[in-house]
């Protein structure tokens, strides 16, 4: 084991784990894990961080154990053996965000509404609802089982899933600063995940964006410089326009793609002055290029689906150029998994008709814009609508619209798929 010295581990013995609760459990396993972690044994490193990730992070699910896990996984993210750094901070970015960062995207993670929502279930009304269950029950087996949980959320090893999560991310909020140096990290894999998970703190911003402000100013890899960028724009506003504009200019798609996302967000926050006409045009540009052309490269924003994240950035500025956006929607939904454009399409169909259309018929498809026609050609060409399906078939019928696959494929001009035996064209 790596000399304790260093102090990875101090304070280990000195949390009562027993008295904390994890995905199967006590967690009194937590130590012999994060101590492993620390160990010469390859095997036994990998082993132990995906038993933490069960353990303290199953499903997307924080527990009792979680936020005091964060420390000792903090110090091995910055100096412990160099293998296991790299998915140390991932499970760190995790116990942060979860999974699904495309909640909270194009705008970044919306702090104040979240502590809002974790404050709404107090401890006492927990209990006072367990209390009620538990009179009303009259099976004895699951009134004893209720009595279990109840004792659980007395002790603290349960609480809503809000406040469990909200626990975790402000301890990783708590070691940011001492994470910030991961930015210069030798390994590209580690300053990456370093700035991606700096991008989820926005009370932090004072004290992150001068650290990815300088680390771009050296920064030699593509992947992170665009991690960077994306994450000051999450981060940051209009005051950083002119560090985000030079690199509108860069030789790589992936970087002017990160510029234009960046530059997105700053323009559509609430309260910015606007990026004006010739910028946001610009912005716009390389947005559907980009949705035209997708980079190749790997990001994390969005779990890698940069058609989806571009869809998202293009929506938020529909009402600059709502042509254009269309059009570039299209180009997005075509490309992204087809587990994404249910969403999508559903959130596009208010842009492409924000009202129903007149007189109670659809209207020849040669009447729509061409905005409109490729954006209804893409949502039939990209695939099942999936489980957004009925909710899709509703807003196309609110606007008087085909509203099967099928019948939009003849509206549009394209040959039926077989996909949908439905073929009646149902609007009006």
């Amino acid at each position: 084991m790596i000399d304790s010295e260093r102090g990875f581990l101090e304070g280990l013995d000195d949390v009562d784990w027993a008295e904390l609760g994890h995905a199967y459990g006590r967690a009194q396993d937590l130590p012999g894990q994060l101590t492993a972690l620390c160990g010469q044994d390859e095997a036994a490193r990998e082993s132990a961080l995906t038993s933490l990730f069960g353990n303290i992070f199953h499903q997307g699910t924080r527990y009792s154990a979680s936020p005091y896990a964060v420390p000792f996984l903090a110090r091995i993210a910055l100096a412990g053996p160099r293998p296991v750094r790299d998915g140390v901070l991932s499970l760190l970015i995790r116990l942060s965000i979860d999974w699904h960062d495309e909640y909270d995207l194009p705008g970044g993670i919306d702090i104040k509404a979240w502590r809002a929502a974790a404050a709404e279930l107090s401890m006492d009304e927990a209990l006072a609802w367990y209390d009620e269950q538990i009179a009303a029950e009259p099976d004895d087996d699951k009134r004893n089982r209720l009595k279990e949980i109840r004792a659980e959320w007395a002790a603290g090893r349960l609480m809503d899933s809000r406040a469990s999560a909200l626990l975790s991310y402000d301890a990783v909020r708590a070691e940011l600063p001492g994470l910030l140096p991961l930015l210069h990290d030798p390994a590209p894999a580690v300053r990456t995940r370093a700035a991606y998970l700096s991008a989820w703190f926005p009370e932090e911003a004072a004290t992150v964006l001068p650290c990815l402000l300088d680390r771009l100013q050296v920064e030699d890899s593509v992947t992170v410089t665009a991690t960077n960028l994306v994450a000051v724009g999450l981060l940051g506003d209009i005051t950083l326009m002119s560090w985000l504009c030079p690199y509108l200019e860069a030789t790589e798609p992936l970087i002017r793609w990160a510029a234009a996302t960046a530059l997105a967000r700053i323009g559509s926050a609430e309260g910015a002055t606007g990026l004006g006409a010739d910028l946001m045009g610009r912005v716009i540009a390389e947005l559907t290029t980009a949705a035209a052309d997708t980079p190749k490269q790997a990001i994390d924003y969005n779990e890698g689906d940069i058609p989806g994240y571009i869809s998202r950035s293009l929506l938020s500025l529909a009402d600059h150029d709502r042509e254009s956006v269309l059009c570039g929607v299209a180009d997005c939904l075509t490309a992204m998994p087809s587990n994404h454009t249910g969403a999508t399409a559903k959130t596009a169909l208010d842009v492409a008709f924000p009202e129903p259309l007149r007189d109670g018929l659809a209207p020849f498809v040669g009447e729509l814009t061409e905005g409109q026609q490729r954006f209804l050609q893409a949502v039939v060409t990209a695939g099942p609508w999936g489980a957004y399906g009925k909710e899709l078939e509703g807003s196309l019928k609110s606007r008087r619209l085909p509203d099967t696959r099928a019948a939009l494929r003849v509206y549009v001009g394209l040959p039926n798929d077989g996909q949908d035996e439905r073929t009646e064209c149902v609007w009006g």
